[in-house]
């Protein structure tokens, strides 16, 4: 059976959570409603993360990776997953599985009707200073983008990969994509989902990542809304 779904896992120094995104991972393909294969991105991890990523993909036909020389950032190895992806739908989670692939199905229940469907994390299992800069970041971009999402940074979305892979890479995108697709005249939606409290590992993103950083990426993207530029080819041979 052909592959209809591609999850992106971004990795970056995870080795005590991948064992069990193998296992919940390979717990979702048996009940996914789309035939599901799985990506792992290595953003250059410097433990042992590559050594259990190629074992847990010699292992299982459905899993495959692509490893960076060095560390580029979430939204470098959220973009080379959409550029390495052949199937008709693709999504993304984080590894550390504060949210739960099962998930996905809410996600592709709807994707039909829409070009992006996003997660909203209901109940967050966070920190308090986590969940405000999160909740304020999230106030400051919807000012500038005007795209309706409460939570874009919720790490599990599904995307039509036609959509996805015409999304030009910037830091910070991974804040934005909602509002890419929007720029192509498509239409996204949002639904509530798990949300549980990391495990193992450690978080990758201080105050600066969550509140500062994401101030200034609304600026980049309003430079790159007023230079995009939205196609649609009539006809070709």
């Amino acid at each position: 059976m052909k592959y209809e779904f591609t999850i992106i896992v971004p990795v970056y120094n995870e080795e005590d959570n991948l064992q069990r995104v193998e296992q919940e991972l390979t717990n979702y393909m048996k009940i996914a409603t789309k035939k599901t294969k799985i990506l792992f991105v290595n953003d250059g991890s410097k433990d042992k993360s590559q050594q259990l990523i190629e074992k847990i993909c010699t292992n299982n036909s459905d899993f495959t990776f692509i490893q960076f020389k060095q560390n580029c950032g979430l939204s470098a190895a959220i973009t080379a997953g959409f550029k390495h992806t052949n199937t008709e739908l693709v999504g993304y989670i984080d590894s550390d599985l504060q949210t739960a692939p099962e998930d996905f199905n809410l996600l592709l229940a709807q994707i039909g009707e829409y070009d992006l469907v996003t997660g909203v994390r209901s109940n967050r299992k966070d920190t308090f200073v986590k969940n405000m800069s999160s909740t304020i970041a999230n106030g400051i971009r919807r000012a500038f983008t005007h795209d309706g999402m409460d939570d874009t940074g919720c790490p599990l979305k599904v995307i039509k990969t036609e959509y996805a892979k015409k999304i030009p890479m910037f830091k910070g995108l991974h804040r934005f994509l909602p509002a890419m697709i929007l720029l192509q005249n498509g239409k996204i939606k949002q639904i509530p989902v798990q949300h549980f409290p990391r495990i193992a590992g450690e978080a990758k993103y201080g105050l600066w990542n969550r509140l500062l950083g994401p101030l200034i990426d609304c600026f980049a993207y309003l430079w790159m809304k007023k230079k995009y530029i939205n196609y649609e080819i009539a006809k070709k041979n």
